[in-house]
């Protein structure tokens, strides 16, 4: 069984490994549709914005929630 320092790290290394994933598919996305001449780039910008902060916001909160809660 692990400790509790070992599952907080190990947590902590999942959410931020999955975070890098999405946020690296979300700029080749944005990059794609930037370069998409069909595409109307403020469009683009008004759909990604909002899950960019509410995908770095969750993963820090989640990422500050176990650093807090390991250190207790």
């Amino acid at each position: 069984m692990m400790d509790k320092e070992k599952l907080a790290a190990y947590v902590t290394l999942m959410a931020t490994a999955t975070l890098t994933i999405i946020l690296l598919s979300m700029v080749g996305v944005l990059l794609v549709g930037l370069f998409n001449p069909i595409v109307d780039n403020t469009k683009i910008f008004e759909a990604i914005t909002p899950a960019f902060q509410t995908i770095v916001g969750g993963f820090i909160g989640l990422i500050t929630g176990i650093k807090i809660g390991s250190e207790k």
